[in-house]
């Protein structure tokens, strides 16, 4: 038999795969769904940057919380089922595409506008232009607030235990609930986050000082 912190730190680690599912698909298709609303937003046509306007605005207005149990409680049995995990990752998500889509917006706006007139001058399409000149500098400019959202989304996303996802947090609260252990295992759950969060932030460190080197102002 183990001592009962490693019976604790054992249980709490288990929860370690989900959270980091959660996180990586999360952070996915809000970076994938972030882009089209990014073009939008910075659209010249009232049509298109009216509504991305708008369904960021709302994305980011609602608690996380709210849209899960939006998602699985509501839509999940109302209209089409969907297990917690899927629940949570779209839930996420799509509020990760509201977030990283500002971020990119504000990475297009660093790059002067010469960047875009010398592109044309040079017969590059629009796309061509954001992909291989425009796109490389934004970028660098939002990878420094691009990683810390990701940090704060591996964090952050501990609210889907609220639907039954085990996570770090699910397994903290279940294991406190069950020894009566109390304020231990979710100490325990710190530390891992820390733990996890470490390394993230050094990756963004090195990626940035890359880009920085590759990439001209």
């Amino acid at each position: 038999m183990g001592t009962p912190l490693l019976d604790t730190t054992a249980t709490v680690l288990a929860g370690i795969p989900y959270t980091l599912a959660v996180t990586a698909v999360s952070l996915t298709l809000g970076g994938v769904l972030g882009v089209p609303l990014a073009l939008a937003r910075r659209s010249h046509l009232l049509a298109l940057q009216l509504p991305a306007r708008i369904v960021i605005d709302v994305l980011r207005g609602i608690p996380p919380v709210v849209w899960l149990f939006i998602l699985f409680f509501g839509i999940g049995n109302e209209l089409i089922t969907l297990d917690p995990f899927t629940a949570g990752c779209l839930g996420l998500g799509l509020i990760s595409a509201a977030y990283l889509a500002e971020i990119y917006r504000g990475g297009l706006s660093a790059v002067h506008a010469g960047q875009w007139e010398a592109s044309a001058a040079l017969g590059m399409g629009g796309t061509t232009a954001l992909t291989r000149i425009v796109g490389p500098q934004a970028l660098r400019v939002a990878l420094p607030s691009a990683s810390t959202y990701a940090i704060g989304l591996l964090k952050d996303s501990s609210v889907v235990s609220a639907i039954g996802i085990a996570d770090i947090v699910y397994r903290a609260t279940a294991e406190s609930r069950s020894t009566g252990a109390g304020l231990g295992p979710f100490l325990v759950a710190a530390a891992v986050y820390i733990v996890l969060g470490t390394p993230l932030a050094y990756a963004a460190r090195r990626m940035d000082t890359r880009l920085r080197q590759r990439v001209a102002r």
